[in-house]
């Protein structure tokens, strides 16, 4: 056994650390969140296996290649080239899909130009016609994109029992605006006083959406105008348009927006394609019907079209192109992606199947002797799911390579070769080597939280389920893979929406409950950058029982480094007032404003406030170093001059939350969300972390942590997206006691998860499926823990096994 020797390793919170890892294995980095797994898998090893790579590179080429700074360590030896398979985000582009990023798209656009059947006398089109995101290929009316946005009837007109001059037509302008519409409407001779739903269709579509804008003389009306004038006539969305493109007020902009969806483009029905190119089929689908189905159909549909009679090159090259689909579509059904869809766009991908994407590419790449370096693999993965992914990693395995992977999850951490344990705690708290050995070997090991989990000594505490207060009730739920679907959410307690990958659980609590309750509230929803979208649904019941809606999602709390823990949480503004009430701010007549480093006047303006300057370095390329003026302490010298118990304003920034909480122990409005954050386990992190820095495990947590220092109102819905996901079982813990206090406190809380410690602890499961994508859909079965474990499914297997486990001592 060949071994990769580290010496002295203190990349961030690493403390000078020494540890041999053995290659040609499966070897498993754990911990708890922020212990500096991370740090030695990616900051240290894979970022010394690409500085090497990269050192062979010519100086030209490595400017167009992202590179990662050399890491903080004295010696690696016996280290292969690495590759490394992180949790990521999709591509903040609509234009980048599943096809994009397992390159199938290529393929599939040369089949069709190759292999394609035309309609009789169409010229032959290039693979690039094919392509959405070509001049070439794309639709004229959405540019490609698929989508268009455009007002709907529904928005326009939300209540069709309303009549025009009671305000039937929601999107047209108030006060005096209106009145005049409803004065042109009157004059051309359309009842205004008729409810909307008793008039003609052909003036219903009229109103709402000619381009036609006839002047009609008003005539004197007593109170609103003493002369006659003509007024000119907009149809609803003709108003709507024209706000959004000529308007310069925010406000009207805003306004007019909550009439306007995106929907399918009408000219291409989706594809964003030309014409020419939705003309060719293969296998009697076009393009954008193959790139619509379900892996699970995919490949049959593959093998329907080379059955087909070709001739001569044709055939030879559809049979080539095929098998090759044929066989990477293979490996996403082994990895459980059976429901995903050539077309499906890649922001709509959780990390760990964006992942999982770039697992089954690296499949049939071949490659042997390197080592896969992976960010939590089975993240966001059902118990079900999880064991294909262990299989893919043992082919990788066995193929020659090695496997660094930094997962939570304890089946994972099991079918490891070997297992390295950071810790004990997060941040400062961690950075030690606690074991590394084989995985027996950590039963023994005091120190170590996850030895308690993994061998536990004491049987589980049944805790006493919760009586619902009520019922939120949905019925005939259609969205995505849900069709007619019916469910009931308990209210007063906390359920957890169980189902394998692609079963909707997402579509039904984070889109369909979410908008209903949304719809309901309106003002009254406390969360934010969340879109509105229309969903079908025939009843609800329950409504009136809840005050608030609050969706706590995976999303960053800001897209650059200046937004950070501090400023999202609301403490800096409580810090800056802080430093501005000292004697030294006061004498110098410096407010609160000076303490804020996206201000001119206390930044620093060499780098404006980020502490960083961009380096330019001829063929080399381009990187960003310390501020030689502030050297990254963001302000200039004179803010830093004022100091709060000795420390600057720059110092606190660096503090982690744990520091920052004993230092400002005595500062209530401090205090109060610096210890929330260390109720949700994020003690480790520093004040100032960039946002651009933070998994969105830890985003997630930072939301829940500022919700749960607000002053409490009403009954308010909770809704959460794997909350646990990318969660050490000691976080998780700390985590899930937070969600019972929001219970405890009055509220409900609804949790998508596939964490199995998490299931157990809700008080009512709704398990989704009893498959993904197609085969999915369904509510499989309701009721508490012990209820759904003793049914039939993926869910209730895996969970009555968990329950046994936890029922057992050690």
């Amino acid at each position: 056994m060949g071994w990769v020797k580290v010496r002295g390793a203190r990349e961030h919170n690493l403390k000078d650390i020494d540890i041999d890892i053995p290659r040609d294995s499966l070897v498993v980095f754990t911990g708890v969140s922020g212990s500096g797994k991370s740090s030695l898998a990616f900051g240290t090893l894979y970022a010394e296996a690409q500085r090497r790579y990269f050192e062979s590179v010519a100086p030209y080429a490595r400017r167009l290649l992202n590179q990662v700074g050399a890491p903080d360590v004295e010696e690696i030896t016996g280290l292969p080239p690495a590759v490394a398979l992180q949790q990521r985000r999709g591509a903040p582009s609509s234009r980048s899909t599943v096809g994009t990023i397992t390159t199938m798209s290529n393929l599939l656009r040369m089949l069709y130009s190759r292999a394609g059947t035309y309609p009789s006398g169409a010229a032959h089109l290039a693979a690039e016609a094919f392509s959405p995101n070509t001049a070439s290929g794309a639709c004229p009316r959405c540019h490609g994109l698929g989508m268009v946005h455009d007002v709907t009837e529904q928005l326009l007109v939300p209540d069709a029992t309303l009549s025009i001059r009671e305000g039937a037509i929601a999107a047209w302008p108030g006060a005096w605006q209106g009145a005049n519409l409803r004065s042109i409407v009157n004059g051309l001779g359309i009842d205004i006083d008729k409810p909307w739903q008793s008039l003609s269709r052909a003036d219903q579509e009229w109103l709402l959406y000619t381009e036609e804008q006839p002047s009609v003389m008003i005539e004197p009306e007593p109170g609103r105008v003493d002369h006659g004038y003509y007024g000119k006539f907009w149809s609803a969305r003709s108003h709507v348009m024209h706000v959004l493109s000529q308007s310069q007020s925010e406000r009207m902009r805003e306004r007019a927006l909550r009439f306007v969806r995106s929907i399918p483009c009408p000219v291409c029905g989706g594809s964003g394609l030309r014409q020419e190119a939705r003309a060719v089929t293969f296998a009697g689908l076009a393009i954008g019907e193959m790139n619509a189905l379900p892996f699970a159909g995919l490949a049959a549909a593959l093998k329907e079209g080379i059955d087909t009679d070709f001739r001569g090159e044709s055939r030879e090259a559809a049979t080539r192109i095929v098998t090759d689909m044929i066989g990477r579509v293979d490996e996403l059904l082994a990895l459980g992606l059976g429901y995903l869809s050539l077309g499906r766009n890649s922001t709509t991908l959780s990390t760990g199947e964006s992942q999982r994407l770039r697992i089954a590419t690296q499949l049939r790449s071949g490659l042997f002797g390197v080592v896969y370096v992976l960010d939590e693999p089975s993240a966001g993965l059902h118990p079900a799911d999880a064991a294909p992914l262990l299989d893919v990693l043992q082919r990788l395995k066995e193929s020659g390579n090695s496997l660094f992977v930094v997962e939570h999850d304890l089946d994972v951490v099991r079918r490891a070769d070997w297992v390295v344990d950071i810790g004990p705690g997060a941040g400062e708290g961690g950075g030690h080597v606690i074991y590394s050995g084989p995985v027996d070997g950590l039963e023994g090991v005091e120190e170590s939280v996850t030895a308690a989990y993994l061998f536990p000594k004491d049987a589980r505490v049944e805790r006493t389920l919760r009586t619902p207060t009520g019922w939120l009730k949905l019925h005939g739920v259609s969205r995505h893979n849900l069709v007619d679907v019916s469910a009931e959410f308990p209210l007063g307690v906390m359920t957890a929406v169980t189902g394998v990958s692609g079963s909707g659980k997402s579509t039904l609590v984070t889109q369909v409950l979410a908008q209903v309750v949304r719809d309901r509230l309106g003002a009254g929803s406390d969360e934010v950058e969340e879109d509105s979208l229309e969903v079908d649904v025939s009843g609800v019941t329950g409504l009136e029982a809840l005050d608030r809606l609050v969706v706590v999602d995976q999303r960053p709390i800001g897209r650059t480094p200046r937004s950070n823990l501090a400023t999202y949480t609301g403490m800096f503004d409580v810090v800056r007032k802080i430093f501005a009430a000292t004697d030294e701010a006061r004498s110098r007549s410096y407010g609160a404003g000076r303490f804020s480093f996206n201000v001119v006047g206390g930044r620093c303006e060499t780098c404006k406030g980020e502490g960083f300057i961009s380096v330019e370095l001829m063929f080399l390329p381009g990187t960003y170093a310390p501020c030689t003026t502030c050297h990254g302490a963001r302000y200039n010298a004179e803010t830093l001059e004022v100091k709060y118990r000795g420390e600057s304003i720059a110092d606190v920034l660096t503090m982690t939350v744990d520091t920052a909480a004993e230092f400002f122990a005595d500062v209530p409005a401090a205090s109060r969300s610096l210890e929330t954050l260390r109720e949700v386990g994020l003690g480790y992190l520093r004040l100032g972390q960039p946002a651009t820095e933070l998994s969105g495990g830890e985003a997630q947590r930072i939301k829940l942590a500022t919700e749960l220092q607000r002053a409490h109102r009403g009954h308010a819905l909770y809704l959460l997206d794997e909350p646990t996901s990318g969660l050490h079982p000691a976080d998780t813990r700390l985590l899930l006691d937070q969600l019972q206090r929001l219970v405890d406190a009055g509220n409900t809380v609804a949790l998508v998860e596939h964490d199995l410690a998490a299931i157990a602890d809700a008080d009512w499961v709704i398990d989704l499926g009893p498959g993904g994508g197609d085969a999915g859909g369904s509510v499989v079965a309701a009721g508490t823990p012990n209820q759904v474990s003793q049914g039939e499914g993926a869910t209730a297997v895996h969970l009555a096994a968990w329950l046994a486990s936890q029922a057992r001592t050690g």
